[in-house]
This record gives structure tokens, C-alpha cells and sequence, in this order.
């Protein structure tokens, strides 16, 4: 699980090399946005989308070919926790990456100037779970990824245990007592009758 949490950082560096910076306009009161409705937001929304389904999937095949003794629920259950970690750790390192530099921007830069936001999810605009659990969308989507595609490999196992360690009939330990009777051995043949024109042997 601590190994698919941490596939969130190449996954968040790569949602943010791929996903477009927001432009924004220096003014008065603040940065204001350069568009009215700036496609940028629903870009970085759909690339951490499209990439965080398809860690889910890889995640998924990877666990369900390395892990075969953990096939099942178990399996399920890791490959799904580990890539609602992951999905989590890819946004917020996603989003600091520049921040810093923007914020400096924002503070020092005359009205007028045109600078980019970092990329964020829903525009950095979200509510909070319980008071510390994001409640974005988009986190979601790693996981599902997972769990479809663990679905469909468990779906199209021909083991009915998922394992192929499961299907084979265990060897009996040594020194334990079997209650199957051993079989009969088999009576000897019959020898076969002499030929008719067989040499007769010699008497005495």
C-alpha cells in the first residue's frame, strides 16, 4: 500500500507538466481571471482524470500479478486505499509546485501584469469532509480505476479461488494416517498351454 501512495508523486508531476496554468491580471483588489470562463480549469480537472484512471488500471494489474497470494479481497481492498492515497498526494503536489512563486507574484507585481496560476483541482475551490477530508471529485477516479479493473481480472480468473496455489489438491504430510484401503495386489497370470505341434520333451 505505502508503495501505490507513493506512485502519487510521479503522478502528480506529471499532472502538473501536462496540465495548463490559469491566467490571471493583476489589479487593485487582486488577480482577477484574464477570461470569464478560462478553459484551464475543467484542463487540469480532465488531465488529473484521465491519468489518475489510468494509474488505477496499471495499479490494478500490477497488484493482481505480483501479489497472486493476496488475490481477492484483500488484493481489492490495498489497490483501492492505496490509490485514494495516491490521488491525494499527486494533487497537493501537483498544486504547491509554483505556488510560492505565484503567491510572491501576487503580492509584488503592479496592476496590470498578466501572470499564471498554478494548476488546482475545481480551481481550488472545494469543501471539506468532516472538517479535513477533501470532498473533490476527481480524487475518486484513481480508485475506481482500480476497482473496475480488479473486477474484470477477478471476473475472467479461470480459478475459482482467484489463486492458482488454491486449485492444486494439497500433498498428504508424511507420517499421517490414510483411510483409504490399499488395493488388492493383482493375481498372477495363468501360464499359457503348449502349442499342438510342440516338441514333446525328452523322458528318461
Amino acid at each position: 500500500m505505502l508503495a501505490l501512495i507513493l506512485s502519487g508523486v510521479p503522478f502528480g508531476l506529471v499532472w502538473w507538466v501536462v496540465s495548463p496554468g490559469v491566467p490571471v491580471v493583476q489589479s487593485d483588489d487582486g488577480a482577477l481571471l484574464a477570461a470569464p470562463q478560462p478553459e484551464e480549469f475543467i484542463a487540469a480537472d480532465g488531465w488529473f482524470s484521465l491519468l489518475g484512471f489510468g494509474l488505477g488500471v496499471l495499479a490494478a494489474i500490477v497488484m493482481w500479478l505480483v501479489l497472486r497470494r493476496q488475490r481477492g479481497p484483500v488484493g481489492m481492498l490495498v489497490v483501492v486505499l492505496g490509490m485514494l492515497g495516491a490521488a491525494v498526494v499527486a494533487w497537493q503536489l501537483g498544486r504547491q509546485i509554483g505556488l510560492d512563486g505565484y503567491e510572491r507574484q501576487l503580492a509584488t507585481a503592479p496592476p496590470g501584469a498578466t501572470f499564471s496560476k498554478p494548476p488546482d483541482l475545481y480551481g481550488g475551490e472545494y469543501d471539506l469532509l468532516l472538517g479535513f477530508l477533501p470532498a473533490v471529485g476527481d480524487l475518486l477516479v484513481p480508485a475506481f480505476g482500480a476497482a473496475v479493473m480488479y473486477t474484470l481480472l477477478a471476473g475472467w480468473s479461470r480459478y475459482p479461488g482467484l489463486r492458482p496455489e488454491a486449485e492444486r489438491a494439497p500433498e498428504q504430510a508424511p507420517g499421517s494416517v490414510s483411510w483409504d484401503l490399499p488395493a488388492p495386489p493383482a493375481p498372477p497370470a495363468a501360464p499359457a498351454p503348449p502349442a499342438p505341434d510342440a516338441a514333446e520333451p525328452p523322458r528318461d
